[in-house]
């Protein structure tokens, strides 16, 4: 059928055996190696290497970007995000109806959660990948109620047994008495704050906990402040010590400036939902991964430019990251597959790109080869780790960068290098294309 499809919109001459080559196409004859899922990539650095031969690899371009570049745009946001938040406070991916398409909405809650997000409120991806689910209730389904007379279902049985329980009735009870002891912190806190104190407290003497409070509006920062010691006063004052560690969610629109001025503030949040700026990563709505031809039948080739940046390294290579004494990875090195792999304790001459002309020697403690072979021979040859594993081996990537470099202002580039061999190469192919 996609043979029949090109038939009808390539030219009519196009020539018949064109045709019978291409349903004689074999993706087994593809080779791919990778850096490991979740792990940090430096520009410049080639995350996968595909070889097989140059029309199979041609089509497998456009799909290979598609799948990368997205996932690994909401990855990074996602990883700035929890960099910024700190380990304590929980993230909630909250983007399904901001993203692009449900393919997309799906993408964004995966990887996401890769990123380091703890929770999302996209149900389905729950179901698919196993991502922990957690929500709040909509705003709808509160503003459909106009009194309590309206509610029902009203008798809630104690959880230890024994006869129902009027909730709502046993709450009004408990209200009388929680006014009385917030009356002095009321000045500025929400009036749903001691509506919700006394459902909780009424809850508590039925045996159950409340889930959390949750802030959607206005200064989050200080009303989070405000209700951390509204409930540490109920809670002394009734004798309730869970009640003052009761969580305190935040959404509206979070941003990264949001999570700095949280931290500055010293706020009482513990969990974040954040949706339109995680999924549509406004600061940077794409990745510029790109697909280049490095080599073909054996001989390496080059795409020259005048920009550096745009230059393509020539040759099939072997990526090594280099680790300092307080082990964090100080440089990425490329090399050609050919060459012997760089040992630990090893003097290396290397030349870092963007300054290719100086060569630097550098003392490695720990040599890590970065790619390993997923696909061959129409075989997947690796055992691929699960979503969980996936986010931990990101994190644990992310928490090995030394803080220079981790930074989200300013970080201290990170380099990127050649061997000294590969450096020759490169120099040959430029002089001998002018």
């Amino acid at each position: 059928a996609d043979v029949a499809y090109l038939r009808s919109v390539l030219p009519s001459t196009t020539e018949d055996a064109f045709f019978d080559y291409l349903a004689t196409l074999d993706a087994s004859e593809v080779t791919v190696s990778a850096v490991p899922e979740g792990s940090v990539v430096f520009a410049r650095v080639p995350f996968l290497q595909v070889k097989g031969p140059l029309l199979v690899v041609q089509l497998l371009e456009t799909t290979l970007l598609c799948l990368v570049n997205y996932a690994s745009l909401v990855a990074t946001n996602a990883a700035r995000f929890r960099l910024l938040a700190g380990p304590d406070v929980k993230l909630i991916e909250m983007g399904l109806r901001r993203a692009q398409g449900p393919d997309g909405a799906l993408s964004a809650s995966k990887y996401s959660y890769v990123g380091g997000f703890d929770y999302t409120s996209n149900v389905l991806a729950g179901k698919l990948y196993g991502i922990p689910v957690c929500g709040t209730i909509a705003h709808s389904f509160i503003m459909s109620f106009t009194s309590l007379e309206e509610v029902q279902l009203r008798e809630l049985p104690p959880l230890a047994g024994g006869e129902p329980v009027d909730l709502p009735s046993l709450a009004e009870l408990w209200l009388g008495r929680v006014q009385v002891t917030l009356n002095p912190l009321l000045a500025h806190a929400r009036s749903g704050l001691p509506n919700f104190c006394a459902v909780a407290l009424a809850l508590h003497q039925l045996g159950y906990r409340a889930i959390g409070v949750r802030l959607d509006s206005g200064d989050l920062a200080q009303q989070s402040k405000e209700i951390r010691r509204a409930l540490r006063a109920c809670g002394a004052h009734f004798q309730v010590p869970w009640f003052e560690t009761i969580p305190i969610a935040v959404s509206n629109d979070i941003n990264e400036q949001s999570l700095e001025e949280f931290s500055r503030e010293g706020s009482e949040i513990d969990m974040i939902g954040i949706g339109t700026n995680l999924v549509t990563c406004p600061l940077q709505p794409s990745l510029g991964c790109v697909y280049k031809l490095v080599e073909v039948n054996g001989s390496p080739c080059l795409k020259l430019t005048e920009d550096e940046e745009k230059m393509t390294i020539p040759g099939t290579k072997m990526i090594y990251r280099l680790y300092d004494t307080a082990c964090h990875p100080f440089m990425d090195l490329m090399a050609l597959e050919e060459e012997p792999s760089p040992s630990a304790g090893q003097e290396l001459v290397v030349h870092v790109l963007g300054r290719l002309g100086e060569a630097s020697k550098v003392v490695p403690t720990t040599v890590e080869p970065l790619h390993c072979t997923y696909f061959r021979d129409g075989q997947v040859c690796e055992p691929l780790p699960s979503l969980l594993e996936v986010r931990s081996h990101a994190q644990a990537s992310l928490g090995q960068l030394s803080p220079a470099h981790r930074r989200l202002h300013e970080p201290q580039p990170y380099p990127v290098a050649v061997t000294e061999r590969l450096h020759r190469l490169l120099a040959e192919l430029r002089q001998a294309t002018q």
